[in-house]
């Protein structure tokens, strides 16, 4: 294992004129790739779950639809995320998106049937994981040790930045340009997104010089290892996957807001508040106050907090207060960044794109798992207030022990891991 996280990150050869990431040519190219994206996919989530419903006049073939534009990822994410270690992560980059791009270009077809639209979606999906792969694994390279979290959260904020604008106008895009279209678009999105990243970022060799030797279930595996034999990674993932309780609120956001004589607009509302909250949260979190060492001593406490705001869904709160409540959680799981952060750093250079692939499948499982089991749970109480507090204490419970193991993993590695405040 690394010694000293500084020792596996090659910092980026170009300087910065001032404090300003996008000073940096290639995290500018980088994040224009990825924003324009994120809309593009929200307008085509929304024009999906549109296109379907006007075929089938089916809740139930609708719902199917959305999920299949998140659940390939926890396959490809196992059996593909390698890919970004075994060759160039820009090569990687650039064929995933181009893959995409015929994809859902085909998609955006006028009279496709269904189940080739299907079939379509699910093949462009599963190139998700592997992109996002060799793009996490690429970042430390290019913005080096002491900006790669400051990088992380810019990314963050325009993720939740993105899913903020795609919830409040996307139904209106596609409204106005028509599902087929908006399709189309984001096909294009991914061409200008494949076109950014060939000419603006710079062409390096694969990270594993044997990668390509090796099989993929031996690298599957010797991933699986490493997270595991490494109480560091070990506690870092375990805070990661807690998310699967505090997604459950969105799960539950249309029968609670139901539950509570709240309209369609409060469940925009529920929707819009966690992501503010966790812009918020980053916001705070990133003051050059905090700095790094306190952010990671932070790391248990915050987890807890994520939960906790949750326990006042057992007091019957109104459409206004779950609002807060939700804006609390997030402020709290921006501390997502950090253990994100901290994670790739102390994985090997040549096991980045694997190991990340493993972690963020096994945060779709989570997630997936929490919702599902918060659904049945809801039907059989009758309450989705109720089932969201009793997620909220079952994540407490889970999380004081993770935070626990994670505060004695970095004291006792003190003197060996992330020395610079």
């Amino acid at each position: 294992m690394n010694e000293q996280i500084g020792d596996e990150i090659n910092p980026g050869t170009e300087k910065p004129r001032s404090g300003n990431l996008f000073h940096l040519g290639e995290f500018r190219t980088l994040w224009a790739a990825y924003a324009q994206s994120i809309l593009g996919d929200q307008l085509a989530r929304v024009a999906l779950s549109l296109l379907v419903f006007e075929r089938t006049d089916s809740p139930g073939w609708t719902a199917a639809t959305y999920a299949l534009t998140t659940l390939p990822a926890l396959l490809s994410g196992v059996l593909l995320s390698g890919l970004a270690d075994r060759f160039p992560r820009r090569t990687v980059m650039i064929g995933c998106d181009l893959v995409r791009t015929v994809l859902v270009g085909l998609m955006a077809l006028p009279g496709t049937p269904l189940p080739l639209l299907a079939g379509l979606l699910v093949l462009a999906q599963l190139a998700e994981a592997p992109f996002g792969a060799a793009q996490g694994a690429l970042l430390p390279t290019v913005l080096g040790e002491q900006r790669y979290e400051r990088g992380q959260r810019v990314m963050l904020i325009t993720h939740q930045a993105g899913q903020l604008v795609g919830f409040a106008g996307g139904g209106v895009l596609v409204a106005w340009l028509g599902s087929h279209v908006s399709l189309g678009v984001n096909a294009v999105t991914f061409l200008l997104s494949a076109t950014l990243v060939r000419f603006g970022v710079k062409a390096r060799p694969a990270a594993g010089a044997d990668a390509r030797k090796t099989r993929l279930g031996a690298q599957v595996g010797s991933a699986a290892a490493l997270i595991w034999s490494d109480r560091r990674l070990r506690s870092l993932v375990a805070l990661g996957w807690l998310a699967g309780f505090v997604v459950l609120p969105e799960g539950l956001a249309a029968p609670f807001a139901d539950e509570v004589g709240g309209d369609a607009a409060s469940v925009g509302l529920l929707l819009a508040a966690h992501p503010a909250g966790m812009v918020l949260g980053a916001a705070l979190l990133g003051r050059a106050q905090v700095g790094d060492e306190w952010r990671r001593r932070l790391l248990g406490p915050l987890a807890v907090g994520a939960n906790l705001p949750l326990l006042i869904y057992w007091l019957g709160p109104g459409i206004g207060v779950a609002v807060l409540v939700l804006m609390a959680s997030g402020v709290c799981s921006a501390y997502q960044i950090t253990a994100g952060a901290t994670f790739v750093l102390l994985t090997p250079a040549d096991q980045r794109g694997q190991a990340l692939g493993l972690a963020r499948s096994g945060l779709i499982a989570m997630q997936g798992v929490g919702v599902a089991m918060g659904g049945l749970a809801a039907e059989l109480s009758g309450s989705s207030a109720d089932t969201i507090g009793a997620s909220g204490v079952l994540g407490v419970l889970c999380a004081i022990p993770v935070a626990v193991a994670w505060s004695r993993a970095r004291e006792a590695d003190a003197g060996t891991i992330l020395r610079r405040a």
